[in-house]
């Protein structure tokens, strides 16, 4: 599932202009910031009230721009992409991203506190909102990379490697960890490997609240398996109020987030956010207040995006696989999702097929009334 050295390759196309690598930015662009004078600092800890998981092969440039339709204010991050990668690699193909997805963070893999510090130079360059480090995969390919939920067991090695990062760039760095591996069972694993990176200056850590089994389970059961501890990440914050934790891990309803954030400073949400879109927009009715929008006029909001990539020789298919949830448990929702499928890989594939799945969704709508 996790793509060792590359993003997904769907995200080729970039829509902004060049990236200014090596130059750090006076401020980040935060899209659909209510008050556009406050600090940029302030608007992302703002964002990070609630977010959108870093997840392979699903959160690329044109998963994060519909995402952002849906939640203007919320904090979007891209799929994983190793350090080597962005140093030596196809950057633009990797990095680039529509200036629309504001707040955007970069998610890094590596352990290389020299090779970290330079993608994480790349990055802000092309004017990433945040720069985040992965600390929480547990994937046998990337253990053998020496990154992910393994670095959980060498504390001391990812506060070098943040505090490299940190070096490099103005822009924040941060933290996405698990409560543990294996047999680190204690809230005192989690205290420990929280207090080495700190110490860095770091101050923002997203949790995911399972512990990773780094041997026996698959990234998919370890997302599953392991049974959630929520407390535990409630006392990190109830210990060390001055952090900023975000946590992460079986959150899907309005009424989670609410019980969440009474605790800790922001939510983020993983396959709920892809399978049920809509609920992004829910979301951030409740928490900003922005009002909700019609499903339809989404989709008539994506289709200059949709055309303008065509134009560009990408493939319909690769935008429109990451919109089948969003008419999930309404009437027609099957009929949106099976026009789409049988009919966007084709290669003269073009908006006239999401017309024809949105009429196909009316009209299975209206049989059903």
């Amino acid at each position: 599932m996790f793509a060792e050295s590359t993003l997904a390759d769907t995200a080729h196309l970039r829509c902004g202009s060049a990236p200014n690598e090596g130059r750090e930015r006076p401020s980040a662009r935060l899209g659909g910031m209510e008050n556009r004078n406050e600090p940029a600092a302030t608007r992302l800890e703002r964002a990070r009230r609630l977010s959108v998981a870093p997840m392979m092969d699903w959160t690329d440039r044109h998963c994060r721009y519909f995402h952002r339709l849906l939640a203007p204010t919320a904090l979007l991050y891209t799929e994983m992409v190793t350090a080597p990668a962005v140093v030596h690699g196809d950057r633009g193909r990797l990095l680039g991203f529509d200036a629309a997805e504001h707040p955007v963070a970069l998610q890094l893999g590596g352990s290389e506190p020299a090779e970290l510090a330079e993608a994480t130079r790349v990055g802000a360059g092309y004017g990433y909102d945040e720069i985040n480090l992965n600390v929480g995969c547990p994937s046998d390919r990337v253990q053998s990379g020496r990154f992910g939920a393994c670095l959980m067991r060498e504390p001391s090695l990812v506060a070098d490697c943040i505090a490299a990062m940190r070096e490099a760039s103005a822009v924040p760095v941060t933290v996405k960890c698990r409560i543990g591996v294996d047999e680190q069972d204690e809230y005192a694993a989690l205290a420990e490997f929280v207090d080495r990176v700190r110490a860095t200056g770091c101050d923002t850590f997203v949790v995911h609240a399972r512990k990773a089994w780094l041997q026996g389970l698959s990234p998919k059961e370890n997302r599953e398996v392991p049974p959630l501890n929520y407390e535990r990440v409630y006392r990190l914050k109830r210990e060390l109020p001055q952090l900023t934790v975000v946590i992460n891990g079986g959150i899907s309803s309005v009424a989670d987030v609410r019980e969440h954030l009474s605790h800790v400073d922001g939510v983020m949400l993983g396959r709920t956010a892809y399978h049920e879109p809509y609920r992004l927009a829910e979301l951030e009715a409740e928490l900003y207040g922005t009002p909700l929008p019609d499903r339809d006029d989404v989709m008539g909001r994506l289709r200059p995006y949709v055309e303008a990539h065509l134009a560009r020789g990408d493939r319909l298919q690769h935008i429109t696989r990451h919109v089948l949830g969003l008419y999930q448990g309404l009437p027609g929702a099957r009929a949106f999702r099976r026009v789409l499928s049988e009919e966007a890989h084709r290669a003269d594939a073009g908006w006239d097929v999401v017309e024809r799945a949105l009429a196909a969704r009316r009209g299975e709508w209206r049989h059903a009334a």
